[in-house]
């Protein structure tokens, strides 16, 4: 844990912190001794998050309310940031249009474009030169098994994580003499509030947040991507070497036809 907090710290800011995934990599941090900067959009769940690391750990946490789908927020960010020493990037906010692409409302997947795909641009655009300055420090983006292939019902979302795997290992060959590290997490379904508000259906080799969140800060500077769980990693093989390309989208459709029927009532 020291040794994390040696390489990644003194602190760290997790983009899209509130819940879910964002929290547990806010808790894994904490855990290894780093001091936090939270960002989302709620202000009420990231203190309240914020009181029980605090309380738990003993970190310094600073919250951030900032909408990740506008365009001003990398200098307010940067603002908030600028009397702390940064080492880890970590961006998890994701907005997820569920439906059939031609239903949905444009406006929801421009914002998907936004949030998934030019707000990690900004971000790390706003903060890596920094990194590289000092010499250390890492990066973490969530990609996901949906964008291995298309994947149905989630489009434009699927086509936005197979973009932030690829960005990572670019970056992870560009940034290695700077020692910076990065990694991609591509994440089987993973049972955050999120997700539940989309479907109460469990899919194949599920793991829950915290496991996601700790195997990923594990795998930094490991290699360019990581995918947590042996199932997970088997059907990743299976997506990417073994089925043709139209049998890969097929088996994703039959995974992601009950998205956005909500749980029962």
């Amino acid at each position: 844990m020291t040794d994390f907090a040696e390489r990644y710290g003194p602190w760290a800011v997790v983009a899209g912190a509130s819940e879910g995934l964002g929290a547990s990599f806010a808790a894994g941090l904490a855990r290894r001794g780093v001091h936090l900067v939270l960002v989302a959009r709620r202000m009420p769940l990231l203190l309240r998050l914020a009181d029980g690391l605090r309380s738990e750990h003993g970190v310094e946490v600073r919250c951030v309310a900032l909408d990740l789908g506008d365009g001003a927020w990398p200098e307010a960010l940067r603002e908030a940031t600028a009397d702390v020493d940064l080492g880890l990037l970590v961006y998890n906010a994701a907005m997820v249009p569920v439906g059939r692409f031609v239903d949905v409302e444009g406006d929801a997947l421009e914002r998907s474009v936004r949030v998934n795909v030019l707000a990690p641009v900004r971000f790390l655009r706003a903060f890596l030169p920094t990194l590289c300055a000092r010499g250390r420090g890492g990066v973490v983006l969530m990609s996901s098994l949906s964008g291995l292939q298309g994947t149905p019902r989630v489009a434009t979302y699927a086509a936005a994580k197979a973009f932030n795997a690829i960005l990572a290992e670019g970056l992870w060959h560009e940034l290695r003499g700077d020692g910076v590290d990065v990694v991609a997490c591509s994440a089987g379904a993973v049972p955050t509030p999120g997700y539940r508000r989309s479907t109460d259906r469990d899919a194949p080799g599920m793991l829950a947040p915290d496991v996601v969140a700790n195997r990923t800060l594990e795998a930094l500077g490991r290699g360019p991507g990581v995918v947590p769980g042996a199932l997970n990693r088997f059907m990743a093989q299976v997506l990417r070497r073994v089925l043709p390309r139209r049998t890969a989208i097929r088996l994703m459709a039959a995974n992601t036809r009950h998205l956005g029927d909500g749980p029962p009532p």
